[in-house]
């Protein structure tokens, strides 16, 4: 079914655009899902923020966590302590992948108030060079 060929397509597409791109991260952005809708990079576009309620991850946390930590978590022979250093890996993984954690490190630009979005979209439309804002995009080779 080519689902790779059509999922690249994100990716491709994004990158060659040169209108003006702005990611803002309402709740969960996780894996390569997240990256093709931020045009392949979160620091692709002009800037990425993220609201109060903003996660980021690799993958979701709890599978990174029983790929990761397999080794670590079989080790431990007891179900009720096992439960308990998998619930430990998960919390410290939500508490790095935060949207105020992912700022600090300048993963992304910011993490806001909801009501703020509409001022930074407009900010962000305002920065713009206006020959950008005619659309278009750079030439580019179809993944299909």
């Amino acid at each position: 079914q080519a689902t790779v060929r059509h999922v690249s397509r994100l990716f491709v597409t994004a990158a060659s655009m040169t209108v003006p791109f702005f990611t803002v991260v309402l709740r969960k952005g996780y894996g390569l899902g997240a990256q093709a809708m931020a045009a392949g990079s979160f620091h692709a576009p002009m800037f990425t923020i993220g609201w109060p309620s903003s996660e980021f991850g690799a993958m979701g946390l709890e599978g990174a966590v029983r790929l990761g930590f397999a080794k670590e978590l079989a080790a431990v022979e007891n179900q009720n302590e096992r439960n308990a250093l998998f619930d430990e890996l998960v919390g410290k993984l939500y508490e790095r992948g935060k949207g105020v954690s992912m700022a600090s490190f300048l993963e992304i630009d910011a993490v806001i108030d909801p009501a703020e979005t509409r001022d930074w979209l407009i900010r962000g439309l305002n920065s713009a060079d206006p020959a950008s804002l005619d659309g278009g995009h750079r030439a580019m080779v179809d993944t299909w």
